[in-house]
């Protein structure tokens, strides 16, 4: 429980802010204290990145292998792409996509072995890692799938602020039609369950917003909050799942609502992302709420614009390791107690002989 946590993170497009923004957090003395860092990519990538950024002599790297070879006082690099790929600071290329894609696979492999206790994953172009992975339309929904889960969401975090997605990455077109009761019902338990065990919150509360105008305004503006949104409302009311709403969105972040419940449910990507990253774009962290392992990530993109500049903010990638720390110790605590009180219940009638019946 007092061990260094590993974190694996992974490089991100190679000419992007990615690596910009992990060396100057791995400058912070503070993290090496708490964390055993493991980058993949590119040592030379590193390098080049490093010598163009003040004040980080000091931080000292170690090649390895494997995961399992990190040095627990250092930065370990692990050189998993091709080394002769040519780094052009703001420039997209097909070949620092691939790359990307390459360290977050590896990144995956270690993180599913239990190599790594969480991954932290800098920004990739989405479009052009889709052209060598057809399909692909980010992380999130890249990694519900190569983990087999049933269901996850996207999660923005920043203090007491969380904002879930209920449909991710979808044109605003498709919207209307991908919503359904049962959808919004197996979110609003995922979220539940993860407000639980992943921060630590006996008794979440949850936010719905609506989709349309005034929340449809008594169905004069759409009749999707009474066809849909509020009968899963009411459905996770029954599961003991304290869910309210529909809110309009408007109003709802205008008057700071959102800081009354431990978490906000939104019908789409910028009904949430938004009126999050107004107001929390420095210190904005992306979770993948729903998955067996922890995955956190910066709230920003490649940010090409920056790349190179030695300008870009390092405060959301050190906020995203910061978080995957946290929510790792949550897990191990939350686990911990209900193993506990799993093995301290008395065994039921009909149980076996120094058995427990129940929950598992």
């Amino acid at each position: 429980m007092d061990r260094k946590i590993i974190i694996g993170i992974t490089q991100g497009d190679t000419n992007g802010v990615g690596y910009e923004v992990i060396i100057k957090s791995l400058t912070d003395a503070r993290l090496l204290d708490i964390c055993v860092p493991v980058v993949y990519g590119s040592s030379r990538a590193f390098g080049f990145y490093k010598k163009q950024l003040p004040d980080t002599d000091s931080l000292n790297t170690n090649i390895i292998n494997t995961a399992k070879d990190f040095h627990p006082k250092r930065v370990n690099i692990i050189n998993c792409v091709p080394d002769n790929f040519r780094i052009d600071p703001g420039q997209p290329a097909p070949e620092a996509a691939n790359a990307s894609l390459i360290a977050l696979r590896e990144a995956v492999k270690d993180l599913r072995n239990g190599d790594l206790d969480a991954m932290v994953t800098a920004p990739l172009n989405k479009k052009a890692v889709a052209l060598h992975f057809p399909g692909f339309t980010g992380h999130t929904e890249f990694l519900i799938n190569e983990f087999g889960v049933k269901d996850g969401i996207m999660c923005l975090v920043a203090d007491k602020m969380r904002v879930g997605v209920l449909t991710n990455h979808l044109p605003l077109s498709q919207v209307p039609s991908a919503l359904s009761t049962d959808k919004i019902l197996s979110k609003l338990r995922l979220m539940n369950a993860s407000l639980k065990r992943d921060f630590g919150i006996v008794r979440p509360k949850i936010a719905v917003l609506g989709l349309n105008p005034h929340s449809g305004d008594g169905g004069m503006l759409g009749r999707e909050e009474i066809e849909i949104i509020n009968p899963a409302i009411e459905a996770a009311g029954q599961e003991n799942v304290l869910a309210f709403g529909a809110y309009s969105p408007d109003g709802f972040f205008s008057t700071h609502q959102q800081y009354n419940f431990d978490a906000v449910l939104a019908m789409y990507h910028d009904q949430g992302l938004i009126p999050f990253k107004a107001l929390a774009f420095d210190t904005g962290v992306n979770f993948t709420a729903g998955l067996p392992v922890v995955r956190t990530a910066p709230d920003h993109g490649t940010a090409y614009e920056l790349a190179g500049k030695g300008t870009a903010n390092p405060m959301p990638m050190k906020s995203a390791i910061y978080e995957a720390i946290d929510i790792v110790r949550n897990r191990w605590n939350y686990d911990q107690m209900r193993e506990n009180v799993l093995k301290s219940a008395p065994a039921q009638e009909g149980g076996s002989k120094g058995g427990v019946r129940g929950p598992v």
